[in-house]
């Protein structure tokens, strides 16, 4: 707690295990950093324990805690070289000059840089100098890893190759990491475990698959994947005499298969309810090319993205918008502009957007009326109030996220 009285975190209750990559991943302010500077000792406890493996570190100085921090500015020493950069720990722990010669020359093998230690920050790219500063925190063989969004300051290329260069990096040191990021794409790539926050608080950990597949609520449904998974207010009916249930959308109704309330008996608490569903992208069909005849949505296509693997298709339906707290709070982190076109339509409050990730084989053009075929097995059921699942839909086994592309429209 800060001496104004703001809580940064709240019942933080977390256990890392040994050798695991940790992503803490949510918008600006939610507390991701501070709870990172808390392990490294920046920033005092004024509840709680701290511990790494058996011993409690609340008032251990962070220079004895054993941890060694990446940042986002890299914090290089501009006149000193590459090799003087990485030893800087070892000189201020006065290892023998044989030993940091040793521990230098071996960290930078795994880096790439044996052919850069005499050169200094300036002449290095953005690339290079990331790699130096992360020499610098794993030669000193902690026993953990702190990264404070040290990706950020390159270009959308060069993270996606830092990606996998630090996660085949720490697989292969196999140091406990914990990662701050603000980037969902760098989360779900990237780590063992999740921690998704908001406000100071954990909104659901787990592992990339199950955070995509089975989000706990509204705000970590909208926060984990690209694009985002489209929201719509629904209720759910009964139909005939009970046996059988639709999703009422607007105007439009989705029959629900027969088996669906035996797979997910506690939908029938939610009968005549305002509820929010959730269909990812990804799960949408195109109705033409549906050969299962799943459940059918009438929408008018107003934009279509080729990303030469796949079409991204925008469409616009009549409909209710879902404008909570949480998914406001996505969309502004993500673009104001997205929070806008949000609050804009719900005034309007008679139609609602929807994104459908399709294949190549599709042949939607801008304003054509299509039918879009949604398996019933991959809706998420939230409720409108609370933002609490109520209703989890099957894993597909996979997760899907879009990488920044250049995307061509007609």
């Amino acid at each position: 707690m800060y001496p104004d009285g703001t809580r940064a975190l709240s019942d933080f209750n977390l256990h890392i295990a040994d050798g695991e990559f940790m992503v803490f991943v949510g918008p600006s302010g939610c507390g991701k950093t501070t709870a990172l500077r808390m392990v490294a000792g920046l920033e005092e406890i004024t509840e709680g324990e701290i511990r790494i493996g058996d011993e409690l570190i609340n008032t251990v100085e962070p220079r004895q805690r054993d941890v060694a921090m990446v940042f986002q500015n890299y914090a290089l020493y501009p006149h000193m070289s590459v090799f003087e950069n990485i030893a800087f720990p070892l000189r201020a722990r006065r290892l023998s000059r044989s030993e940091i010669e040793r521990r230098v020359v071996h960290t930078a093998s795994l880096l790439g840089l044996e052919d850069l230690l005499k050169r200094r920050p300036r002449a290095l790219s953005g690339g290079q100098r990331q790699r130096v500063a992360m020499g610098r925190a794993i030669v000193r063989e902690p026993q953990v890893f702190l990264m404070d969004e040290p990706l950020s300051n390159l270009d959308a290329k060069l993270r996606v190759q830092m990606r996998a260069e630090i996660t085949r990096l720490q697989r292969r040191l196999g140091v406990t990491t914990i990662y701050v990021t603000h980037d969902q794409v760098e989360a779900l790539t990237m780590g063992d475990r999740i921690v998704v926050m908001r406000k100071g608080v954990l909104q659901q950990v787990g592992p990339p698959q199950e955070l995509f597949d089975r989000p706990a609520n509204l705000f970590v449904a909208s926060f984990i994947g690209s694009p985002v998974m489209n929201m719509l207010r629904a209720t759910i009916r009964s139909v005939a005499n009970g046996r059988s249930f639709v999703c009422c959308i607007g105007d439009q109704e989705l029959a629900l298969p027969e088996s669906f309330a035996d797979e997910r008996p506690e939908i029938r608490s939610w009968i005549d309810r305002d509820l929010v569903v959730g269909i990812r992208p990804e799960h949408m069909v195109d109705a033409a090319l549906d050969a299962d005849r799943h459940p059918r949505l009438r929408a008018r296509a107003v934009l279509v993205q080729a990303l030469g693997s796949e079409r991204l298709v925008h469409f616009e339906m009549p409909g209710h918008p879902v404008l909570t707290d949480e998914v406001l709070e996505v969309a502004r982190d993500a673009d104001a502009s997205i929070a806008e076109t949000l609050e804009r339509e719900a005034k309007g409050g008679t139609t609602v957007s929807l994104i459908a990730r399709y294949d190549t084989r599709s042949s939607i053009a801008v304003d054509e009326n299509a039918e879009i075929a949604v398996p019933a097995q991959h809706l998420h059921f939230f409720d409108l109030g609370t933002g609490a699942v109520t209703a989890a839909p099957e894993s597909n086994g996979r997760v899907v996220v879009q990488e920044a592309a250049a995307a061509s429209s007609r």
